[in-house]
């Protein structure tokens, strides 16, 4: 998957010169956390965001309290040295960026200009999305070894039950380099007799643990 499949395309920008007030304001009636600044070219000159301004000035959101600073321009707060994507990232790659600089957002240039932006919020969606977390059914947890094919049988199995299969997560056992943990969402309710026919493959059944059944 990558960035412009995911991005907000209708990206609310303010300039430079625009006060700290016109920020408050926009953040407050389009309900959003973070404002990109650009230029008259609609390139990126900077980034003003919620937390920014509380930083800056604690009092921000009281607006009876220090007017005098709520004239001033965004230019002398906001973040110039901006991290950015292209629409045509990955979006793993871009949430390692996330992660790695603990940041919130990230504007999407491209041919150097502003093309929209990409939040936390996104990524949060894009990963339940992925997982089939927002859609009903039965997460199954399974401890298999390392090598080719394993997959492929666990798939077979499910498919001789006429499960569905929502997601597929793989990721390694941090215990035995060795083996693999796979978290498979498939879409049925009880998921009881799938677990028993894993289990008679020769099957490491990690979760879940139903009454009954000896993992």
């Amino acid at each position: 998957m990558i960035v412009e499949e995911i991005m907000k395309t209708n990206v609310v920008t303010l300039h430079p010169m625009d006060s700290i007030a016109d920020a408050i304001q926009v953040m407050e009636s389009h309900n959003i956390r973070h404002i990109p600044i650009v230029d008259d070219k609609e390139k990126l000159a900077g980034l003003v965001t919620i937390s920014k301004l509380k930083e800056i000035i604690p009092s921000t959101f009281r607006t009876n309290e220090n007017p005098e600073d709520l004239k001033k321009p965004l230019e002398l707060i906001m973040e110039k040295n901006v991290i950015t994507g292209h629409p045509l990232d990955f979006v793993e790659e871009v949430a390692a960026v996330f992660y790695e600089h603990k940041i919130s957002c990230i504007p999407i240039i491209k041919d150097k200009k502003l093309v929209g932006i990409l939040t936390e919020t996104d990524l949060l969606r894009t990963m339940v999305e992925l997982t089939g977390a927002h859609q009903p059914g039965s997460q199954i947890e399974l401890k298999v070894p390392n090598i080719t094919g394993v997959l492929c049988d666990v798939a077979g199995i499910i498919r001789s039950r006429n499960a569905n299969i929502l997601s597929v997560l793989v990721y390694p056992d941090k215990q035995d380099e060795h083996m693999k943990i796979l978290v498979i969402r498939v879409q049925m309710m009880n998921p009881t007799g799938l677990i028993e026919d894993l289990k008679k493959a020769g099957h490491q059944v990690l979760w879940p643990n139903l009454p009954g059944i000896t993992l």
